[in-house]
């Protein structure tokens, strides 16, 4: 029985081996007749790789490279304006005692500079009295404000009118308020552009504004002759046929930073609004007396009209003027004849 398993075993042994060779044979006989890599493909792998990375290098050092001088100073100046906090806009409005529309222009103004970016701080100016819906008025604008009264009584209106300026300045001086200064009656009106204009403004501003005079086909411009934001002359009016031998400007036809109230040095004065009597006339004088501080907007030739100012009769009618009969239009044409 053993005698007759060894040979089983043996003949299974050697079929076993004489696989493994055969398919060692086979493997080896197709693997002879696959490409192999020589000499020149190896080295024309090595100069492409090579060429590559140099393009790469080139490409980096290119974009770390320095820009040109103009397009440098682009840059810089872009990134001066994303980082820069935006310059805050002081507007400073007095309110006339008889004015009978006073709180309709004020609240029509106010939402229009509720549409100003921010920051903006308004000063509004009143006599003191009772009864008053001027700081409800501005609560409800949602606009940053200072609500000022004074005690003194006028009889000239623009007298009062210059005395309430005096106080707001004084107020910014005294507290130190930062940003651009403009005077806005509550008779202007506005292009939403003219207040992005101020923000630009370093030192003295001035525009041209139309003068229109309700009732009357007539607009007078006012204001300075610009070329490339460089004042160079301004529109005059004619008295007797004789043209004004200094330009009168307006008080809502320029803009000033407020620091000149404190700090004159920092712009060349040796004076403060402080060490005279009359702050708004002393503000324009400095506006005057130096035109090449002054910046004219819009940027460009500052000859376009951003700012309207309506000219209007604030007096209240008298108490026993009679007025015309009230038609009843609820009827209909055949009710009236009846």
């Amino acid at each position: 029985m053993g005698s007759t398993e060894r040979p089983k075993k043996r003949a299974h042994l050697c079929k076993k081996a004489i696989l493994h060779f055969s398919l060692c044979f086979i493997m080896g006989f197709f693997t002879g007749f696959a490409p192999t890599a020589t000499k020149s493909s190896i080295s024309t792998s090595t100069i492409t790789l090579s060429n590559t990375t140099k393009i790469l290098s080139n490409f980096t050092r290119n974009l770390a490279a320095e820009p040109p001088p103009a397009r440098k100073r682009d840059r810089e100046e872009l990134v001066k304006k994303m980082v820069a906090p935006r310059r805050q806009i002081i507007i400073v409005t007095p309110t006339r005692s008889g004015d009978r529309n006073r709180e309709v222009w004020l609240r029509r103004l106010g939402n229009t500079i509720r549409l100003v970016r921010q920051p903006l701080l308004w000063i509004v100016v009143e006599a003191k009295r009772e009864g008053s819906n001027v700081a409800e008025i501005m609560r409800k604008t949602g606009i940053m404000y200072r609500h000022l009264v004074f005690k003194e009584n006028f009889t000239d209106s623009e007298a009062e009118m210059n005395h309430q300026r005096n106080v707001a300045l004084k107020h910014i001086e005294h507290h130190r308020l930062s940003g651009i200064v403009h005077f806005a009656g509550l008779s202007n009106f506005y292009d939403l552009r003219f207040f992005h204009e101020l923000r630009e403004i370093e030192v003295f501003g001035t525009w041209p504004m139309a003068l229109v005079t309700a009732n009357k086909k007539k607009v007078v411009i006012e204001g300075p002759i610009c070329d490339s934001s460089q004042v160079i002359g301004w529109h005059l009016k004619k008295m007797a046929n004789q043209t004004q031998p200094k330009p009168q400007i307006h008080i809502s036809s320029f803009a000033f930073n407020s620091s000149i109230l404190w700090d004159p040095e920092r712009w060349g004065r040796t004076s403060s609004v402080q060490d005279t009597s009359q702050s708004v006339n002393f503000v324009k004088q400095v506006v005057l007396e130096d035109e090449a501080k002054l910046t004219g907007i819009p940027s460009g030739d500052c000859s376009k009209i951003m700012l309207w100012s309506l000219r209007t009769s604030t007096k209240t009618p008298p108490a026993n003027q009679h007025l015309p009969p009230v038609q009843d239009v609820s009827q209909t044409p055949s009710q009236q004849g009846t």
